[in-house]
């Protein structure tokens, strides 16, 4: 997929960039599979703002995503290939032979009218394919992993991404992850052949604020600028650094502090990822 430019008529559009979508098939989606989606604001149940700088945006209907491919040995071909605005990623429409429909993300490299199935068994390696890390060769490219066996796919699941099966020992595979850390996942978990649609996302310049307050996010305000009611960097006479380490306006501090707590799952990171 291609990235076009605009011709500037106007300042905003002399670095702004878009994709071309000569991948995409169809711009209605799938009815049956679509949902209402709410948006919070950021606030929490209580009401309360608990994640700054977001609000208003495009109104969006949730496109129902099968993360689980339980769709055991029932062969589907594409459909349609779609755009969604709830992720970075495109997805794909599948028509199971028993009549069923349902999205999937969309791998790179898969087409209109391409079969593919969801297996317990070995099935050949193509992009779309699904089966247990158990019976998936080392090396091959996946994405769309479980973490726990029949919870759904939980990793690898954006614009571009895709991780690497390096191992097998004992109950566990060793997978390679985006950004370079290796985890054990149970060989029982799922996945899915190839990597996901949309590699060229990452590339794209927005170029006008517009275009981000389309998304629902509103403008990030620097500590420093402001108060030192509002944030613990306020405050000083003329540009001051603040005389401390970076905090959040909370006060935890930021740049390197570690906020991980899980230690129960922290046996399976075999290697964490590079800085």
């Amino acid at each position: 997929m291609g990235i076009k430019t605009y011709r500037p008529t106007t300042s905003s559009l002399r670095h702004r960039t878009g994709l071309t979508y000569e991948e995409l098939t169809s711009s209605q989606p799938f009815k049956p599979l679509l949902q209402p989606l709410k948006k919070s604001g950021g606030r929490n149940s209580s009401g309360r703002i608990s994640i700054r700088h977001r609000g208003g945006g495009h109104k969006r209907a949730y496109r129902i995503i099968d993360f689980k491919r339980n769709k055991i040995d029932v062969p589907g071909t594409v459909a349609t290939i779609e755009y969604d605005p709830n992720r970075s990623a495109f997805i794909s429409l599948i028509k199971y032979d028993d009549g069923e429909k349902r999205y999937i993300l969309t791998p790179q490299k898969l087409t209109v009218g391409q079969t593919i199935i969801s297996a317990d068994k070995l099935v050949d390696i193509l992009p779309g394919n699904a089966m247990p890390l158990r019976v998936i060769p080392l090396g091959t490219i996946i994405h769309n992993i479980e973490m726990k066996k029949g919870k759904g796919g939980q990793i690898a699941k954006s614009a571009g991404t895709g991780a690497q099966v390096l191992a097998k020992e004992g109950d566990y595979a060793q997978i390679r992850m985006p950004s370079s850390e290796i985890r054990k996942i149970h060989l029982d978990c799922r996945a899915t052949i190839g990597e996901v649609s949309n590699p060229n996302h990452q590339n794209i310049s927005v170029g006008k604020a517009g275009r981000t307050r389309w998304k629902g996010l509103r403008p990030h305000v620097r500590g420093t600028a402001m108060n030192p009611i509002d944030h613990p960097h306020g405050g000083g006479e003329g540009k001051a650094k603040g005389g401390r380490n970076p905090v959040s306006p909370t006060g935890q501090p930021t740049k390197g502090y570690k906020t991980r707590r899980n230690k129960r799952t922290s046996q399976f990171i075999v290697r964490r990822r590079s800085k």
